[in-house]
């Protein structure tokens, strides 16, 4: 046989092989919440990159899939791509994956945008790439509803110490210092450590740092020492938690290590501290001093030595034993002369050594009149049903600020729906808790209220308060409706849990989508349809389709379908969405035919140049919510619309807010690059 036969017959064989699943592609690695298994999908089994396929192969394999397999595939393959981009800290490239996943799946031929597997892998990969966006570093944590402050050490990073100290001014602080301060750690005061002194009580930023932990401390002093001590390890280590977070539950860096004790996800993991969509036990000030005790505790049995264990927490195990292997030292400060650590770990020791002798030594740094803040007190119930905070610091009659405080590991406004979980209230308010919420039906406790009257209130006054009736309110409370409000009396709120098909919802500061899907009863997929959102992100302020579009206004016109025709197009000619034609049409799908006859939101195609044409279209585009409109800020050139970038926007969203579409947008911007930067210049081409 000819060579040249040969080698191609191994190149066809190898090709098969590929194909039958044998090619090495590497997964990439999950770092959400676990979620539901599902059947391995076709996605899996194909490239999900441009791998040469020969021709004859290629055909064959497609010709096995449907019209919806093949938009799957594709979505997934973007979203796998959007993994990897993820996973390589490259933020904006994933985002732009997995917008481009989501895509392709709200852009499908009309036949295939109503099919069921279709709406079922868009859920699917709504959640997923949900999830992801709430550990995205480039978007914080402003998904969640927890608040979160900057952690200290992340400022301390970015300030250059001076080390002005002369030799006879460092002998005198060292001198005094020493002998006066008892501790649990080895002190030492050189040149760094006295620079960091002079530092925390000679410069405003340094003492607003000192004096505003020092406060805080109060709060929690008592449980640290008091777990330090159970778990046998130096009690002078609180001073690590005041480097780390200032005695702030909710401090968070900018390399997304939260709490207290500063646990990145995959450290807290291994001591214990869980992540969920609810929960996050890293901002439990009490599991998480244990947790960091335990850390504190095996570093020190690692290296020996609790400056070593200190760099340890700070950099990770891993550099400072390549440190030690480069130097051949284990001293600390020898370590730090020779730069083997980082410039942060060179600097995050001497800072505790410092706030240890500082806080040792409060009277001759000028802090005794600063007076530390009562510890928390409070009581722990095990609630069986989830509950909002809102009714709960109702109920209790505190503040929602104070709930918050005492459950600051919570993510959310609800408790988690789980058979128990263990809820703080301020002390002294356990029977009060359990008689009030006994009046309200467990699966309402999300929805309703507490209120006690004041003196001259009525139910017409509550009602509207609440925004509900004052039938709902008098029958659930045993009251007549004209029933005249004693003082003190105790309500429950029965609250509407959503609004009726078709309503708008006001999109209020942190909140989700999913939160949203959950009030209303409905998917997050449903919402992005509904308001052709291509991501997750929403806008406090925006309104929000919570329900099919309403019904066309008044004088709407009509349209005849023609060939070639479809939703989508028409929806793009009279400046309204999918869901609305579909919502006035009352179609069950997306299909449509030549010859009918449909009803539109305006009387003119957007394309046409009349008056009457212009104010029609601006009506139609002003009724759409305005999660949809355009908030960037535009302008004319040389009678060119130019947009400028906005965080969140992608080339779709533009596309849609302009009417166009984002091939056209990238033939005529061909300046912009392949992931969109805020402030970019977006040229938008005139219509046609």
């Amino acid at each position: 046989m000819p060579i040249k036969n040969v080698v191609k017959s191994l190149l066809l064989v190898i090709a098969l092989l590929g194909i039958s699943g044998c090619s090495i592609i590497r997964k990439p690695v999950a770092v959400v919440p676990p979620t539901p298994r599902e059947a391995p999908s076709l996605a899996q089994n194909l490239p999900l990159s441009h791998t040469a396929i020969p021709p004859a192969i290629k055909g064959l394999s497609q010709a096995k899939l449907d019209p919806v397999v093949q938009v799957i595939v594709q979505a997934e393959a973007a979203f796998h791509r959007g993994e990897r981009e993820y996973n390589a800290g490259h933020m904006e490239a994933a985002k732009e994956e997995f917008n481009q996943a989501i895509q392709g799946l709200l852009q499908a031929p009309d036949p295939v945008v109503a099919d069921k597997r279709l709406l079922k892998k868009l859920d699917f990969l709504v959640a997923r790439i949900h999830a992801y966006e709430l550990e995205a570093l480039k978007q914080g944590d402003g998904f969640t509803e927890q608040f979160y402050e900057p952690a200290p050490l992340d400022e301390m990073a970015t300030i250059t110490i001076p080390e002005d100290i002369s030799a006879a001014e460092l002998q005198k602080i060292a001198q005094e210092d020493l002998a006066n301060t008892v501790s649990d750690l080895p002190l030492v005061v050189n040149r760094r450590v006295a620079a960091l002194i002079k530092y925390f009580c000679c410069t405003r930023r340094g003492r607003e740092t000192l004096e505003g932990g020092l406060r805080r401390s109060g709060r929690y002093r008592d449980m640290i020492l008091r777990i330090l001590k159970e778990e046998g390890v130096p009690q002078d280590l609180i001073y690590l938690a005041q480097a780390e977070s200032s005695f702030h539950p909710t401090a968070r860096s900018r390399a997304a290590a939260v709490g207290l004790w500063q646990f990145i996800r995959s450290t807290g993991k291994l001591y214990g501290l869980e992540r969920t969509w609810w929960v996050d036990n890293r901002l439990d000030p009490e599991k998480a001093t244990r947790a960091a005790a335990k850390h504190l505790k095996d570093l020190y049995e690692m290296f020996g030595d609790w400056y070593l264990a200190m760099a340890a927490y700070n950099t990770g195990p891993r550099n400072v034993k390549r440190a030690i292997r480069r130097t051949g030292s284990r001293d600390f400060w020898k370590l730090a002369a020779r730069r083997a650590l980082f410039r942060e770990t060179r600097t995050y020791v001497p800072i505790i050594l410092a706030l240890t002798i500082i806080n040792k030594n409060p009277e001759k740094y000028g802090l005794g009149d600063i007076l530390p803040e009562p510890p928390l007190a409070y009581d722990t119930i095990a609630v069986e049903h989830p509950v909002d905070l809102r009714l709960v610091s109702e109920i209790v009659g505190s503040s929602l600020k104070t709930i918050r405080e005492l459950n600051s590991s919570l993510l959310r406004m609800t408790t988690p729906n789980v058979p128990k979980f263990n809820l703080q209230i301020p002390l002294a308010t356990q029977s009060l808790f359990q008689r009030r919420i006994a009046m309200v039906p467990p699966d309402k406790r999300v929805w309703w209220r507490w209120h006690t009257v004041h003196y001259g209130e009525t139910l017409t006054g509550i009602a509207k308060k609440f925004k509900t009736s004052v039938k709902a309110i008098a029958e659930v409370n045993n009251l007549d409706a004209d029933e005249r409000l004693q003082e003190a009396a105790e309500l429950v709120i029965p609250v509407t849990r959503q609004q009726p098909p078709g309503g708008t919802h006001q999109i209020r500061p942190r909140e989700t989508l999913s939160v949203l899907a959950r009030r209303y009863n409905v998917s997050v997929a449903q919402l992005m349809m509904w308001n052709q959102l291509d991501s997750t992100v929403i806008r406090a302020g925006s309104m929000l389709h919570v329900g099919p579009p309403t019904a066309p206004p008044p004088g709407s016109g009509t349209y005849r379908v023609r060939r070639g025709d479809s939703l989508s197009r028409i929806a793009g000619r009279y400046r309204v969405n999918v869901p609305q034609l579909m919502a006035w049409n009352q179609l069950s799908s997306a299909l449509i035919h030549p010859g009918q006859t449909l009803r539109v939101g305006t009387s003119t195609p957007a394309s046409a140049s009349s008056p009457s044409s212009t104010i029609s279209s601006t009506t139609a585009r002003s009724a759409q919510p305005n999660a949809l409109r355009n908030n960037s800020a535009t302008s004319r050139s040389r009678g060119r619309v130019v947009h400028r970038v906005r965080k969140g926007e992608s080339l779709w969203i533009i596309a849609t807010n302009y009417n166009t579409s984002v091939k056209v947008l990238k033939r005529t911007n061909s300046h912009l690059g392949r992931v969109l930067q805020i402030g970019d210049r977006v040229v938008i081409p005139a219509s046609r």
